[in-house]
């Protein structure tokens, strides 16, 4: 007969603990360290994140099929972070320079509230935006990654880009994801703001 009392072997719980502490101590000096610490302060005041589409929810990349329908390719994970943050609280929405019936149909699939297509100036919609939600620049985020979210992304009180967006936005954001435009950015950014926000590890137990 087996002692389990004096087992040497550890138990089922204690062998996912010990995965979970190893995956946390792996992801901590690259994902969630001083810079990433550093933008609580802005990120806990966000009650409303604004992304831009191409190469920030998608990879940039446009493909048309031969009848000339726009195709776009999404990542659940960033469906999943905008989801996380509207249980926190946090509107999501779209600010985009380009019109797409993909886009649309995404946002619909996600219950985005605000969904600005075919913007000519960010920043005057933006400003718009505040006076007919009565909320303050401080408290909205966006997220971009070209020259025309630069205006915006100096506006909004948190800023964030891709890690493949271009040289002149990665040097004005506060933050710069270590995920790709398209591959999960932008759940990035959401876990980034639920952190700082203190709701991320009980929103995780509801998933457990």
């Amino acid at each position: 007969m087996i002692d389990n009392n004096n087992c040497l072997y550890p138990s089922d719980c204690e062998v996912t603990q010990g995965l979970r502490d190893r995956a946390m101590a792996r992801q901590e000096p690259s994902e969630r360290g001083y810079v990433w610490r550093s933008c609580f302060g802005k990120a806990k005041k966000v009650k409303l994140l604004l992304l831009d589409v191409d190469g920030v929810l998608t990879d940039g990349t446009i493909t048309y099929t031969h009848q000339g329908e726009e195709i776009k390719s999404f990542h659940t994970r960033d469906g999943m972070g905008i989801r996380l943050l509207r249980e926190a609280g946090v509107e999501t929405g779209i600010i985009t320079a380009r019109s797409s019936e993909a886009v649309t149909c995404r946002a619909q699939d996600l219950s985005l509230k605000y969904v600005y297509q075919k913007v000519e100036n960010k920043l005057n919609l933006f400003e718009q935006l505040l006076e007919e939600l009565t909320i303050e620049s401080h408290e909205v985020a966006y997220m971009g990654d070209d020259w025309l979210d630069l205006a915006l992304l100096a506006r909004v009180g948190f800023s964030a880009s891709v890690a493949d967006g271009v040289l002149e936005v990665r040097q004005l954001v506060d933050y710069v994801t270590k995920t790709p435009g398209g591959r999960g950015a932008v759940r990035e950014v959401c876990d980034l703001i639920l952190e700082a926000k203190g709701v991320h590890d009980s929103l995780l137990k509801k998933y457990l």
